[in-house]
């Protein structure tokens, strides 16, 4: 499936890319900007990057689970990972709103 139009990247890509950098160290924080990064990618309007969250997510749950990691480890990891989620989340919505609100006050 095409995540990032911008930059012609896919799902399979993606994963592939969180799945190395977990092999490197499997706690990483890994955040949207890092994976582009590493594919030798930028982020170009950025729109593509909540889905890509959700995949670090499913991916590193199923890293993990594959390796039987200890359960209270990994519960601990990925709740840091969609608190960082619902952050990007919230900060999209507010920059959103502003642009409306600067929208409006210039119309």
């Amino acid at each position: 499936m095409l995540v990032c139009s911008c930059n012609y990247i896919t799902d399979k890509d993606i994963k592939s890319v969180i799945n190395e950098m977990l092999d490197e160290d499997c706690w990483q924080l890994i955040v949207p900007g890092k994976v582009y990064h590493a594919m030798n990618k930028r982020g170009r309007c950025c729109g593509c990057f909540p889905n890509v969250v959700d995949l670090i997510i499913r991916t590193t749950e199923e890293y993990h689970a594959l390796r039987q990691t200890e359960e209270t480890k990994v519960i601990n990891f990925m709740e840091r990972l969609k608190q960082f989620h619902e952050e990007q989340k919230a900060a999209l919505a507010e920059r959103r709103q502003a642009m409306l609100t600067a929208k409006r006050a210039a119309g």
